[in-house]
């Protein structure tokens, strides 16, 4: 069992296709930016999420309090299991004062069912492996969670030669379910953006440099609060929340 760890800021922007083409379109040929290797040529890939929460929607509702400090567990992967047997991201994920933590039990996918939904301790010999198992099991046990979304989306990413650290991805297709949650249970679900919307997100250690922040303030694009679970959430509750045409005509003043 492998863990990767993360830890960086996650700044989130929401454009439109033709500005996320633009864009993708300044990275490369101004920059040299790099696709990453999941979507050569510019190809999507597919991330499949089941986000786990209590009855009472309890990790999501603190989580849009904003606090300072904040964390959820999901359950990631890059295909559809069919045996089980397929490996998925066990993924606990923090965020303190703005640093996005990251960190990561590399599972099969039975094996992180039977852990979340039954309790079923993952098997390692691992130390390091260990000491993540037992955080996510005190994370298990305190909060009483359960899969209760699922959550998919196509990816474009691309990655920075002189910065490795720097990473840009672009999602659209972002579809969500609160039925079948279950990774071998395919696809489908409604759409969280609008046809002609996608999701930005800039990932760096320290800052984003300076010819990225010129770059969007010449195409007026500017940093938004987009949580994916936090506005299914919004969404299930029956309240709306701001799309990229709201945001046109307002300010950007304090955004």
């Amino acid at each position: 069992m492998a863990i990767l760890s993360f830890e960086r800021y996650e700044k989130k922007y929401l454009v439109s296709v033709g500005q996320s083409e633009g864009l993708i379109e300044r990275f490369i040929n101004e920059r040299g930016m790099e696709y990453d290797k999941y979507c050569a040529g510019g190809k999507t890939y597919g991330i499949y999420n089941l986000y786990l929460d209590d009855d009472r929607n309890s990790v999501i509702n603190a989580s849009l309090m904003h606090p300072k400090f904040k964390e959820k567990l999901r359950i990631r992967g890059y295909s559809f299991p069919e045996t089980g047997d397929e490996t998925v991201f066990l993924e606990l994920k923090r965020k303190i004062d703005g640093i996005v933590t990251k960190r990561r039990a590399v599972l099969p996918y039975k094996a992180a069912m039977d852990f979340v939904c039954k309790g079923i301790r993952p098997e390692t010999s691992d130390y390091s492996a260990e000491r993540m198992i037992d955080e996510i099991g005190y994370f298990l046990q305190h909060k009483k969670v359960y899969p209760k979304v699922f959550l998919s989306y196509d990816r474009i990413a691309l990655t920075d030669r002189l910065d490795p650290s720097l990473r840009i991805t672009f999602d659209q297709n972002i579809l969500s379910r609160r039925f079948d949650v279950d990774l071998s249970k395919g696809g489908g679900g409604e759409p969280l953006l609008r046809p002609n919307e996608r999701l930005m997100e800039i990932k760096f250690i320290h800052a984003p440099p300076k010819w990225l922040c010129d770059m969007l303030t010449q195409e007026k694009i500017f940093m938004t609060h987009f949580s994916k679970y936090g506005n299914e959430y919004s969404r299930y509750r029956g309240r709306e929340f701001i799309h990229l045409d709201d945001r046109r005509v307002a300010s950007p003043k304090g955004n």
